[in-house]
């Protein structure tokens, strides 16, 4: 008998939905957006995000779509507190099918590198690199411990992970890295159905990059505004690559607003 057969079964998916999401960053921009997508797809989505007022109103809405959320505030900087979230999750629902690796930091941003201090240096890794580590290997581990076996993990990479901005070298650094996290997983998680892709976001309409439309540093030194896409347009695509079956992965992915400029940046 194969290992994976001996294992007990956990619990099903619940009646009549896709799976069981983990949403790290629902609480506003881009995690709520595709918090939103998930549940109007039909998964249940567990909510993570820092403060809980925040979340709440994301499951607000879920809720008047009939999607069905679980709040659950978390640091994901914490390996105790990511493994509280992934605990909760698996105590509702059984099983993790979906994780998106969405929290981040873009603190230090418009710094120029002499100036950065270590410090805030620091607490961007934490965020974006240590902080989408810890996620994915709790949700690793609950996937492949799970019966029925495997899942999907989704990183919210960056155009910063192929091209920087001026003055972001911690945000570009970790983005590069999780880059190499993508690819890790992807490679490890074969053994078990778990696959890993990632999304490059570029100038999604949020509050984060409102300031992208009033004028942004560009590499020849002007200031510059910069074309936005509607954010939805991202939350469609995270659902799509979501929704594969487990045998299909899209590696990598770019969403971006069409004239922005990244091909031929610099």
């Amino acid at each position: 008998m194969d290992a994976r057969d001996a294992r007990p079964e956990t619990a099903p998916r619940p009646a009549g939905r896709r799976g069981t999401a983990v949403v790290t960053g629902a609480g506003s921009g881009i995690g709520r957006g595709v918090a939103l997508a998930l549940a109007a797809d039909g998964w249940s989505v567990a909510l993570a995000g820092r403060r809980r007022e925040p979340l709440e109103e994301t499951a607000a809405a879920l809720a008047a779509g009939a999607g069905e959320a679980l709040v659950l505030p978390t640091d994901v900087t914490a390996p105790d507190s990511v493994a509280a979230l992934f605990a909760a999750v698996t105590e509702r629902w059984g099983r993790v099918d979906l994780l998106f690796n969405n929290a981040g930091s873009f603190a230090g941003g418009g710094t120029p590198v002499e100036d950065l201090s270590p410090d805030t240096w620091r607490s961007v890794v934490d965020v974006n690199l240590t902080g989408a580590f810890l996620c994915a290997q709790a949700a690793f581990r609950a996937m492949k411990e799970q019966s029925p076996q495997g899942g999907r993990i989704i990183n919210n990479g960056s155009i910063s992970a192929h091209v920087p901005r001026p003055h972001s070298v911690a945000y570009t650094a970790t983005k590069h890295a999780v880059t190499g996290l993508t690819k890790s997983l992807a490679l490890d998680g074969r053994p078990y159905r778990i696959a890993c892709g990632q999304i490059d976001i570029g100038n999604a309409a949020t509050e984060m990059t409102r300031r992208m439309e009033q004028g942004i540093l560009q590499a020849n030194g002007e200031l510059a505004p910069e074309p936005v896409m509607d954010a939805a347009d991202v939350a469609r695509t995270v659902a799509h690559m979501a929704a594969l079956p487990l045998e299909a992965n899209i590696p990598f992915a770019t969403v971006m607003a069409t004239a922005m400029p990244y091909i031929g940046r610099g």
